[in-house]
């Protein structure tokens, strides 16, 4: 009877995170994280059919992580299917995004080393290599969180998607591409985030924010 491999998925998708965060998304080779771990490459290639399988699980693994911390941040205004909930007042809506803003930095911090992959983007993992399974994966991730992003838009006063494209755009600028250019200006310098980061982000994302609705300018 085969002895069972040693490493679980896990395990080595770890070590890839320990390899691309030091030296890119190129460093990651079956041959370097089974020599990270210490096993055989055949126990690499037992969990990761190939190179692009394992680039492909190691991104989504990490972008899964990322939005379900980011999801969680609109739990107070979006219902279990991404419907907006009906608020009193935008107030409730502005907290939120400030909440969001917040927690892109706050996950930052608290995971350095996936943080700096996600700057690479998806291209820089092969996406063009993925299986057709892979990229639908990511596809629905990123459909979920642009939805959540389209409903909190509403809340907050703007039209939709195609009638309102402006708005849209400003809250996925303040919720998301803001918060992680301050990530990657300072994970890129090798440096710690600052204690003010997340505060920074949050005033970013207010400011940006104020202009939407009906009162905007």
């Amino acid at each position: 009877m085969a002895r069972p491999p040693r490493f679980d998925s896990d395990q080595l998708l770890d070590a890839a995170v320990r390899l691309a965060a030091e030296s890119g998304p190129a460093a990651v080779t079956m041959a370097a994280v089974a020599g990270e771990v210490g096993a055989p490459s055949g126990s690499v290639y037992y969990r990761f059919p190939g190179r692009s399988a394992l680039l492909a699980e190691l991104w989504l693994r990490t972008v899964d992580r990322f939005q379900q911390g980011y999801l969680a941040a609109f739990g107070t205004v979006l219902g279990k299917d991404l419907d907006p909930v009906p608020l009193a007042t935008t107030a409730d809506a502005r907290q939120t995004a400030r909440a969001a803003a917040r927690q892109v930095v706050a996950w930052a911090r608290a995971h350095p080393q996936e943080a700096a992959l996600l700057l690479y983007g998806p291209d820089g993992f092969g996406r063009a290599d993925w299986s057709e399974e892979h990229r639908l994966r990511a596809d629905l991730g990123n459909r979920t969180v642009h939805g959540a992003l389209a409903a909190l838009a509403a809340l907050l006063g703007a039209g939709s998607p195609t009638e309102d494209p402006r708005s849209v755009e400003r809250v996925v600028l303040a919720l998301i591409e803001l918060p992680l250019s301050l990530v990657r200006r300072h994970l890129r310098a090798g440096a710690q985030l600052p204690e003010h980061a997340e505060e920074l982000a949050e005033e970013c994302a207010d400011d940006l924010l104020a202009r939407l609705g009906p009162h905007r300018p």
